[in-house]
């Protein structure tokens, strides 16, 4: 007694009339995820390497660091004297206008001056002295954290 192979009591994979498959309308995230966490590690990785600024060395005391809420303005000089705000290099004569126009809260605005250690002391004094006799009254020098001999 064999039993017929090409019937119809298995199904077979085919559908019976008057049933419809459901559409699955779900979106697959595993891919989305994927690619945002290679994205986020790509990021944490790169993101130190983006800060540029104008490379000074800085000297170095025994002071402790200021608590700061809000990121400060910084003003340096570098051992050749010439003067930067932020990372765009400037004229002492331009100093007080261009904190000016760029000081959000007015004269209250932090302002931190770094001098090369190599720089000249006077031109140092005479940016700060700009800084001082345009009103800012919160200004500060940079230096590192003297290392333990």
């Amino acid at each position: 007694m064999a039993m017929s192979m090409g019937g119809r009591a298995g199904g077979g994979g085919r559908r019976r009339r008057g049933q419809r498959r459901a559409l699955v309308s779900e979106i697959n995230v595993t891919p989305f995820v994927d690619v945002m966490l290679v994205l986020l590690i790509i990021f944490m990785v790169a993101a130190p390497l983006m800060t540029v600024g104008v490379p000074i060395e800085l000297p170095e005391t025994q002071a402790r660091a200021l608590e700061a809420k809000t990121q400060p303005i910084t003003v340096s000089v570098n051992e050749q004297g010439q003067i930067f705000l932020q990372e765009t290099e400037i004229s002492l004569d331009e100093i007080v206008p261009r904190l000016q126009a760029i000081s959000q809260t007015g004269y209250e605005e932090r302002i931190f001056v770094r001098g090369d250690r190599s720089a000249d002391y006077g031109t140092v004094m005479r940016v700060m002295a700009r800084i001082s006799s345009a009103g800012y009254r919160n200004l500060g020098l940079v230096t590192l954290q003297e290392q333990g001999n």
